[in-house]
């Protein structure tokens, strides 16, 4: 055979950065050359424009192939022998480039907005003919492969060209939608990795097994939108959380699809009266117990309960029901599965280098590198893509604290301080405010929010005035407090006043959600029903009283699945919830509690319009320890919008008792968690009550006992 030159070798051993320089069609010597790279082949040929042949020699036995072009055609296909069959094959090294040099300026500097209509896999046709653009970074890979159904998982088949700062594309002729496929990549070292996902795959197999699967996303109906104004602060916002392998199941212990669920749940949660659904991660993940929360495909819906197609039908349901759809989004870390994103070229890409900046000890994942330009285009890319493709209204960051602080769990010593010798993540806080901009400024009608469970200063105020600029932050102080006020018996409560209202005095210095959420119901911390004090009356009466509270306070609310109707048990991702408890009229009691509070929420300005706002808010009753008994009142925009909101923690029922209001005259008990319809024991007002005689304005109440009461005053 012929001596072979030196990049020959490199593409055989696939470490050629740019194969088209030696593949497809050369000019030499005057002469007109194709070389072709065919594994397997016994002989090829190559076909003119006008269908005729001319042979080509083998000149390795790694299948590499070449010969002169017939007639001098500019434009060829190739013939190969495999066995008895003989195949009619484009030559993929006689395309031109899928990226174009405007594409890698932006890509170079980081400004690529949507990098998700370049990278991955793109069903398109070039020059004639159908196949499917691939295209991965891999800036410090020696050589990139892709390899798939369309090529027998052949390594040697598909080698890719690097272009710009490390971007390896390919068109791949024929290869089509449903084809799965992963890059075979060879590190700076020589050794070859183990395969790797597409980092911006748009679908991936059901775990276990990890291969991306090219879409066509032509075919991805996109949404409806949600109603205009459905996230502006001054709106009512109660967001219905739900993991969707675990809300309900079918046919014993079954997954509903993404099209089962949108027939079931955006119906469920109206019927409710929430405002929003809040999907637990629906990112591709290996691992079921991670809940979503170590993602390996950012860019792809979990094939779990269907395609991506499936999942815009959900999507579109809850619109269509008047629902907007948030989604938990995590940009904090990535789990280290061979095939997933963790030393994805040979070298630490996407995460930092060093241990100490790049593993995250508490959950054994990797934590990515803020500092990477091409890093934090790919997640920015990534919250944009959500909000582009699907339609989704909103974004969750979870555990925003791990990024803003270097040493987030970790040991004195173990940690490695930012520039200036301190603990924040200057690239990280960095990266959040860009997230934010870039959302909002493509997507106004869209909001995010952020778990922060520190003080951080600001996360929900502008950038430009200093802050992270989230939409919202989940009030973390406040649930903690108030579980564990309610979760002590009334008669220890009078001590422990202060945890009630303690939350009032920094209420108003974010846009707060009052979350109680999945991670409240796990892990041995018991249902919210579990935490409640007291016999079954009790038990029930209390929980009644806690969300009623709940609903009266500042803030946005959030609750997860199952809570609506007094869960008993603990959360678990592997079982659906427990719905046969709604035959129990106590649980159905809660349900219906919680119903007409998202109804009531919604319906009464004073209850959301201000909830934001400290002018939205005033203490009535602060000092009654002894008794457990708190009352505020909320106020609207409107000067008559109010509602008077009055608790009773203890079990003990208050007659002809005294609380002031703004105007005299009746006001009507717009509901009662004590009533009989939601378990009670029927102790009230009678529906209304009206103000004493006197210069002051005041309501002589019947308090029911582990109850509240919402009261509005009549035009």
């Amino acid at each position: 055979m012929t001596k072979l030159p030196a990049e020959a070798y490199a593409i055989i051993e696939g470490k050629h950065s740019d194969p088209f320089r030696y593949l497809g069609l050369h000019s030499e010597d005057g002469h007109s050359v194709v070389r072709a790279l065919i594994p397997e082949a016994s002989n090829v040929e190559a076909i003119g424009e006008q269908g005729e042949t001319a042979p080509l020699q083998r000149i390795h036995d790694a299948g590499l192939f070449a010969g002169a072009l017939p007639n001098g055609s500019k434009r060829y296909q190739l013939r190969a022998r495999f066995g008895e069959n003989v195949v009619d094959l484009d030559d993929p090294y006689r395309f031109p480039p899928v990226l174009s040099d405007f594409d890698l300026y932006l890509l170079g500097e980081g400004t690529h907005r949507r990098i998700y209509d370049k990278l991955g896999a793109h069903p398109m046709t070039l020059d004639g003919v159908d196949g499917v653009a691939f295209v991965v970074l891999a800036p410090n890979a020696k050589g990139v492969s892709v390899v798939g159904d369309f090529n027998f998982w052949n390594a040697r088949r598909h080698p890719m060209r690097v272009r710009g700062v490390g971007y390896w594309e390919l068109f791949v002729p024929r290869a089509r939608a449903g084809d799965r496929y992963k890059f075979d990549i060879t590190g700076s070292d020589g050794r070859r990795l183990p395969l790797k996902s597409d980092p911006v795959a748009f679908a991936a197999e059901v775990r276990p097994s990890t291969a991306s699967i090219v879409v066509d996303e032509s075919r991805i109906p996109r949404p409806r939108p949600a109603p205009s104004g459905i996230n502006a602060v001054e709106a009512p916002i109660s967001i219905y959380e739900v993991h969707l392998g675990s809300w309900r199941r079918k046919n014993g212990n079954e997954w509903l699809s993404y099209r089962d669920l949108a027939e079931q749940l955006p119906a469920y949660a109206k019927d409710m009266g929430f405002t929003h659904l809040e999907l637990l991660p629906v990112s591709e993940h290996p691992f079921d117990g991670s809940w979503g929360y170590q993602p390996t495909g950012l860019y792809a819906p979990t094939s779990r309960f269907g395609t991506p197609e499936d999942f815009s039908v959900l999507v579109d349901a809850c619109h269509r029901e008047g629902l907007g759809v948030w989604l938990d989004w995590v940009p904090g870390h990535f789990p280290d599965d061979p095939h997933g994103l963790g030393y994805f070229d040979g070298t630490a890409l996407y995460e930092h280098a060093h241990p100490m900046q790049g593993r995250h000890l508490d959950w054994g994942t990797l934590i990515y590198n803020y500092g990477r330009t091409e890093v934090v285009n790919f997640l920015v890319s990534n919250a944009l893509f959500w909000l582009d493709r699907y339609s989704v209204d909103g974004l969750r960051v979870d555990a925003v604290a791990s990024m803003l602080y270097l040493d987030y769990s970790r040991p004195a010593g173990e940690w490695i301080p930012n520039r200036h010798g301190g603990r924040e993540n200057l690239e990280a806080i960095e990266f959040l405010r860009r997230f934010n901009i870039e959302l909002f400024g493509h997507f106004p009608e869209a909001t995010t929010a952020a778990e922060e469970s520190t003080a951080w200063p600001q996360v929900s105020r502008p950038v430009e005035y200093g802050g992270l600029g989230f939409g919202f932050k989940w009030n973390m102080g406040w649930m903690h407090d108030t579980l564990k006020y309610i979760g002590k018996d009334p008669i220890y409560r009078k001590h422990h006043h202060g945890d009630v209202l303690f939350g009032l005095h920094y209420a108003f210095s974010e846009n707060f959600i009052l979350p109680l959420s999945h991670d409240e119901v796990v892990h041995g911390k018991r249902s919210i029903l579990g935490r409640m004090p007291g016999d079954e009356w009790q038990r029930f009466a209390n929980l009644r009283a806690y969300y009623s509270f709940m609903f009266g306070h500042p803030g946005k609310k959030l609750l997860f699945m199952g809570c609506e109707f007094g869960q008993e048990r603990e959360w678990n991702h592997d079982h659906s919830l427990d719905w046969h408890l709604l035959a129990q009229h106590r649980h159905s009691g809660i349900q219906n509690l919680i119903r007409d509070l998202n109804w009531l929420y919604r319906s009464v300005p004073a209850l959301h319009q201000m909830d934001c706002s400290q002018a939205g808010f005033e203490w009535v009753i602060t000092h009654d320890s002894g008794g457990n008994v708190f009352a505020w009142l909320r106020k609207g925009f409107d000067a008559r919008a109010r509602c008077l909101v009055v608790v009773n923690f203890s079990p003990n029922v208050y007659h002809n008792y005294r609380v002031r209001v703004p105007f005299a005259g009746k006001w009507r008990e717009a509901l009662n968690s004590d009533s009989a319809h939601y378990g009670g024991s029927n102790v009230g007002n009678v529906g209304e009550v009206h103000t004493l005689e006197g210069n002051i304005p005041e309501l002589s109440l019947t308090i029911p006992p582990l109850a509240a009461i919402f009261l509005v005053p009549e035009s």
